[in-house]
């Protein structure tokens, strides 16, 4: 049987301070036996991949399909804190995936923290109303993955338009040979 007892004002507070200590014990102990275990994940490394990443050059608009033009900016974002990845290439596909555009002339080194960004102007609906980029990317080590996304904007008059879309990993690469790569990105 348990005995309850009433503490009233006056009386010690040692009765107090027990019974608080036990029912804060107790609460405790309860709680971290039903808790669920946190399991704290490391984020995805690779040592490079090739991603494609969509972008609309323009969207249709109103009820007769007129065209709303789009500039199309695609960053490259290197989330690595101490390492270098090397871009090898930066492909500008139309809607039937054929190149339109080949970004890069030589890999391009993108600094831990970093960003490289390109253009596809507004006046300049090549790609239909669904292109892509195709990037390749690598790196020596092991590096946390790069963020791809391309953010297409337009106004016209008052209205404006703008989302994004985040890349997609459509190969992940083998570790390249380690004195090539090292003496791209030096």
């Amino acid at each position: 049987m348990v005995r309850v007892e009433t503490i009233l004002p006056g009386e010690d507070s040692m009765k107090l301070r027990f019974l608080l200590c036990w029912f804060l014990v107790f609460a405790v102990t309860v709680v971290a036996q039903t808790s669920p275990e946190i399991e704290i994940r490391q984020p995805a490394r690779s040592y490079g991949q090739t991603i494609q990443v969509s972008a609309y050059s323009f969207v249709y608009s109103y009820e007769k399909g007129r065209q709303f033009n789009l500039a199309v900016t695609l960053s490259i974002r290197n989330t690595d804190r101490n390492h270098k990845i090397l871009v090898e290439s930066v492909k500008y596909n139309d809607i039937n995936g054929k190149l339109i555009t080949e970004y890069l002339k030589q890999p391009t080194i993108v600094s831990p923290g970093a960003c490289i960004q390109y253009l596809v102007n507004e006046s300049d609906p090549a790609g239909g109303s669904g292109p892509s980029f195709v990037i390749r990317w690598r790196s020596v080590h092991a590096v946390s993955q790069p963020v791809v996304e391309t953010v297409m904007i337009g106004t016209k008059s008052q209205q404006g338009i703008s989302f994004a879309c985040t890349g997609h990993v459509l190969e992940e690469l083998q570790p390249a040979a380690r004195e090539s790569s090292e003496k791209q990105q030096h």
